[in-house]
């Protein structure tokens, strides 16, 4: 992805919470995303802020 900073954060708020997991998931197969996965090995589920922090992450360290 080329985007960086804020166009990626501005490009990422516009994403959906289910799409931002599906990237999540199909990126990091070993990662715990999916709600189900997420409530069962953690208790809870990822919100969208958690997503676009961790895909952020991903993004930029790559």
């Amino acid at each position: 992805m080329e985007l960086r900073d804020e166009d990626l954060s501005n490009e990422l708020s516009k994403w959906s919470r289910y799409d931002l997991i599906e990237w999540l998931s199909w990126n990091d197969r070993n990662g715990v995303y999916k709600d189900e996965e997420s409530i069962a090995e953690f208790g809870n589920i990822l919100s969208k802020e958690e997503a676009i922090e961790i895909m952020t992450r991903q993004i930029t360290n790559s």
